[in-house]
């Protein structure tokens, strides 16, 4: 029986020298973990339309608790103060912290 023999030779250095220099224009990126500013999502989207999204939640006739707004929604997670912010239904859009959509759901504390 043979035992293995650990590949440490030049050749191995060499290879994984090339892939690490071709990777690394692109490590930043990757590690970063910084992703792009979203756009905000638009009335016209269908996504947006389906769910009768208002920018201005003033603007929703289906929209019934006058305090309901897409901040205290449960599904908005942007940050308080913030003009607008992420939202779980609009994913990689962001949506008005004034805004409405009829999937509103009162945030749990």
């Amino acid at each position: 029986m043979t035992t293995p023999v650990p590949e440490n030779s030049r050749r191995r250095f060499i290879k994984l020298t090339a892939i690490g220099l071709a990777v690394a224009p692109f490590a930043n990126t990757l590690l970063s973990g910084i992703v792009e500013a979203a756009d905000v999502i638009s009335e016209t989207d269908p996504q947006a339309t389906a769910l009768g999204y208002k920018a201005d939640a003033t603007k929703a006739d289906k929209r019934k608790d006058a305090t309901a707004l897409c901040s205290n929604c449960n599904f908005y997670s942007g940050k308080a103060g913030e003009a607008s912010g992420p939202c779980v239904l609009f994913q990689g859009k962001l949506v008005t912290a004034n805004g409405w959509c009829t999937a509103w759901a009162k945030k749990v504390a």
